[in-house]
């Protein structure tokens, strides 16, 4: 049997950076990575915007060269599910039946994208966008198709919507909430976002529940529950995931919508860390709520306090959330969490193009969206760490620079 020092279980960013920082930081034990994908590791925001859009190649996606990890002594076990962990034998099992074992484990493993729950949701045609695979599939059918249909309106629904009206498809996204990013963001930002969607020609339908997908063997359009139809060739659902922490679970970790774990990434669990998207933890900027961030700085900057942890020094993940997404000409830059805010100060004229909205909660600069906006981007975050008082008539002037608020 196979014994690492350190198994990191998930080939993506958490990881890919968990690896990485081990060896910067002088770590001179075995390392493996297993992944259930058959390919290094690879980065996942441009799956729904710049691979989706074919302007990068999967090699320019690559978290490192695929002569890295030969070259830092890091095993690379690919195309393997890990399905059950022993925590007391220190060991953890695939699906093709090979036993690995550990001195220390790293849980990486992100989540799987959310499936419909509605009939038709295994018909041929509907895609998810969470992997290389899945979006290599739904490009073979895109020269195909006409009409599609975009269920969910977070980040990789908009992404993918603004990458399918690039080619010129006709878009129809389809939001069970009453505004888009309904979870991200203030409602300023989501009428500006649907707002420069419907002028790139996507159709929105806000408020609307999906009843199924019809079709006999492919999809053919999505019934709501109202009893319309809307044709489509393609179905691509966005709806978020579901964090792949059952073998932790089942081996006896605390959480439920993740797995638990502490200010160091440990688990409930003796010798074994999560990190990343599964990961469930006190957060800061949430009030100090239980959450799951998902986004490839929660899983860089929880890889490296792992790490740290790993190698016997004192580390505990306290990180500034921040997240982007680009959607035709808008970047959108968001630093902190705007969820439980009391006020939102919208900076600047959408009408424009170029503004923000710094959200307080109880006074305090708590998160900020950033429309275009690199320099309120990069002062905001400083006033997000610190938790600024400011006064509502500085922070809603762009004449006045937020880094001199910052000061």
């Amino acid at each position: 049997m196979p014994v690492f020092d350190v198994l990191i279980v998930g080939g993506g960013h958490a990881g890919a950076q968990a690896a990485i920082a081990l060896r910067q930081r002088g770590f001179a034990g075995s390392i493996a990575i297993v992944g259930d994908e058959p390919l290094p590791p690879y980065e996942r925001p441009p799956l729904s915007k710049d691979y989706l859009a074919s302007d990068k190649p999967f090699e320019r996606i690559l978290i490192r060269p695929a002569t890295f990890w030969a070259e830092q002594a890091i095993a690379l076990l690919t195309g393997r599910l890990v399905t059950t962990v022993d925590a007391d034998a220190r060991t953890v099992t695939t699906a093709d039946g090979v036993t690995l074992g550990y001195g220390t484990l790293v849980w990486a493993t992100g989540g799987a994208a959310r499936r419909l729950s509605c009939g038709g949701a295994d018909l041929g045609g509907v895609h998810g966008i969470r992997n290389r695979a899945d979006v290599d599939r739904l490009q073979t059918e895109l020269p195909d198709a006409t009409q599609i249909v975009v269920i969910g309106g977070g980040y990789i629904g908009l992404e993918a919507a603004a990458v399918l009206r690039k080619f010129g498809k006709q878009v129809c996204l389809i939001e069970a909430q009453d505004r888009v990013l309904a979870r991200v963001a203030g409602v300023d930002l989501s009428r500006f976002v649907e707002d420069m969607h419907r002028q790139q020609g996507v159709a929105i339908r806000l408020d609307t529940q999906v009843a199924c997908v019809e079709g006999a063997t492919r999809a053919t359009g999505v019934r709501l529950s109202d009893g319309e139809a809307i044709p489509a060739d393609l179905v691509i659902v966005g709806i978020g995931i579901v964090p792949a922490v059952e073998p932790l679970l089942a081996a006896g970790a605390a959480g439920g919508n993740g797995v638990r774990v502490d200010a160091a990434c440990r688990t409930t669990l003796p010798h074994i860390f999560a990190i990343g998207d599964c990961a469930l933890h006190a957060n800061r900027f949430a009030g100090g709520a239980e959450i799951r961030v998902e986004s490839v700085q929660n899983a860089t900057d929880q890889a490296a306090v792992a790490a740290r942890a790993i190698m016997g020094e004192d580390a505990a993940y306290d990180a500034v959330p921040w997240f982007w997404s680009n959607q035709y000409d808008l970047k959108l830059q968001t630093v902190g969490l705007s969820s439980g805010h009391d006020r939102a100060i919208l900076r600047g004229d959408p009408a424009s193009g170029k503004f923000s909205i710094v959200y307080l909660r109880d006074g305090r600069v708590v998160a900020l969206d950033c429309a275009n906006n690199v320099k309120d981007y990069v002062a905001g975050r400083r006033l997000v760490a610190d938790g600024v008082i400011a006064s509502v008539e500085q922070l809603a002037d762009p004449a006045v620079p937020l880094k001199t608020i910052a000061a």
